[in-house]
């Protein structure tokens, strides 16, 4: 049994918002992650800080379970290097990481939980799975939809969400929160069950 299904097992958890750093990119779909970040981070009340591992930390507690909530000061390609540095520093397994992601390959406003799997071309999971050793860490995967007509997926996570789409993103990135407190408080078969019905 891994330990995510059993809910705070001693030691902190890791949450982990993929995105690119800089103002150039705040509102781009590839930093989603960075995004709920920012809402779990005014939940526990605390700001963001240098961390020696290339990145950026809060800690805190998320219902009631103590968190080390992070944003990596890298570009998302390199993105392992400061995860496997944090993971190193606060002692924590990776089974007790949770990664906060974009997803093409789900509808925009649909949410996924899981543990394992493979990078689905996506540059930071690939970069944190190289790093770590493993691709055992539990990811909150956020979707985006796919491109419109012929347009490069690359291109399309270096834009910034649609109109209509930022009508909608404040709930998105609220559910996506939930659902990372949901996973440090009650596992991940608890939290599937309860967000994989939903969509905005």
């Amino acid at each position: 049994m891994h330990a995510a299904t059993s809910p705070d097992p001693g030691g902190p958890a890791l949450v982990v918002g993929l995105g690119n750093p800089g103002p150039t990119y705040v509102g781009h779909r590839h930093n989603v992650g960075f995004l709920v970040l920012d809402v779990l981070a005014g939940r526990v009340g605390g700001r963001f800080k240098a961390h020696k591992a290339r990145a950026e930390v809060v800690e805190g507690r998320l219902d009631g379970r103590r968190a080390v909530l992070a944003r990596p000061r890298t570009y998302m390609n390199l993105s392992g290097a400061a995860v496997s540095g944090l993971t190193r520093y606060f002692a924590v397994p990776p089974d007790q990481l949770v990664v906060v992601h974009d997803e093409l390959d789900l509808p925009f406003g649909s949410l996924r939980l899981k543990l394992g799997g493979g990078d689905n071309g996506h540059n930071g999971l690939r970069s944190i799975t190289a790093s770590l050793g493993t691709p055992d860490y539990l990811r909150v995967r956020i979707g985006i939809g796919r491109p419109p007509g012929r347009q490069d997926p690359a291109d399309f996570v270096l834009r910034d969400f649609a109109a209509a789409e930022r009508r909608v993103l404040p709930d998105l990135l609220e559910s996506a929160a939930d659902a990372v407190e949901d996973l440090l408080a009650h596992g991940l078969a608890a939290a599937q069950n309860t967000f994989h019905a939903r969509s905005l």
